[in-house]
């Protein structure tokens, strides 16, 4: 054999060994190596808004990629869906939102052209923000023991203030209603920020809000904390007690923010993701950040996120019945 064939077989051996090292290749193998794009359901400023962009630059230095954030609002969700749905399920675009979108909406809504179980992949219970119970100082009551008391001595004297219907604020008031049988009035507000300057203002004597929008009004004595829809005790408001220890175990309507791909991208990518989230939120730094905000960073695994939210749609569904909202 002359020296032109031996080479040429040699360049053949060589280039079927890396094309078939190429094609063995673990599907998210090298992940991610381009910019990864968070899609996010609601416009800047909002809770899911503020964790992606946390979560994207502290990945984005973990992984030498730029992380953007793409806000997509409109109709509670569903844009942002469509969306997802009509991307590569490669991994480089991902969702980040509350629970609202999974569990709460298939409560709401008779049809949505996306199905919460089957069209998204759960990533990672990234963060929870739980909402507080705030009172105007003209309410007879200090504590929980003693606002339901109130509520009970005066039945349909009492409203509260939410962020509209079927927002995570006016189904925990619901909830708790059903469990208590209390019989307290409902005013919806477009969003908190209508509704805490209507406590403030005196138009309603108790209204419920993550802690961001109160914690500047806690400090002046313009309003109580009495108890927050979190299952456990929040580093930020430690002194508040929960709903779960005092009166109802296992109480937890506090909204969650996590991180979902399109069903059909790898699982090797899922559990990248998953993982190095986990890990990103117990970083001092995160955790600073986060706290700062009022945002409790929780991190897991994708099983145990699947999990959660069966119990919070479940959890949830009771709620909307238990409110008589009419799903559309």
């Amino acid at each position: 054999m002359n020296l032109t064939k031996i080479f040429g077989v040699a360049l053949a051996t060589a280039g079927l060994a890396i094309t078939s090292g190429v094609f063995a290749q673990a599907p998210g193998a090298g992940y991610p190596s381009r910019p990864v794009r968070f899609v996010v359901p609601y416009a800047p400023g909002g809770l899911p808004d503020t964790v992606a962009r946390l979560l994207g630059k502290s990945l984005a230095e973990r992984w030498g990629q730029s992380v953007t954030v793409d806000n997509r609002p409109g109709a509670n969700g569903v844009v942002s869906a469509q969306f997802m749905m009509n991307a590569a399920a490669d991994g480089y675009t991902l969702l980040v939102t509350d629970n609202s979108m999974f569990v709460i909406n298939p409560a709401l809504y008779t049809r949505l052209p996306y199905d919460a179980r089957k069209d998204f992949i759960p990533i990672s219970l990234a963060a929870r923000a739980p909402i507080y119970f705030a009172l105007h100082p003209s309410v007879a009551a200090n504590n929980l023991a003693e606002f339901i008391a109130l509520i009970k001595s005066k039945p349909g004297a009492l409203s509260y203030g939410s962020s509209g219907i079927g927002s995570t604020h006016h189904l925990t008031m619901e909830a708790l209603k059903a469990a208590l049988n209390l019989d307290i009035v409902h005013v919806p507000f477009k969003g908190t920020g209508q509704s805490v300057p209507a406590l403030i203002g005196g138009q309603v004597p108790v209204a419920l809000s993550a802690l961001p929008s109160l914690v500047g009004f806690v400090k002046s004595n313009q309003v109580k904390l009495v108890a927050s829809n979190a299952p456990r005790r929040s580093s930020q408001a430690p002194n508040v007690p929960t709903i779960a220890e005092t009166l109802i175990p296992g109480f937890d309507f506090a909204p969650t923010i996590g991180v979902f791909a399109t069903s059909g991208v790898p699982m090797e990518i899922v559990h990248k993701v998953s993982a190095d989230i986990a890990q990103l939120v117990k970083s001092p730094a995160v955790i600073e950040s986060m706290n700062a905000l009022g945002i409790d960073p929780v991190g897991g695994s994708s099983e145990e996120y699947v999990a959660a939210l069966r119990e919070d749609t479940e959890r949830y569904a009771r709620a909307v019945k238990a409110s008589g909202i009419k799903p559309e």
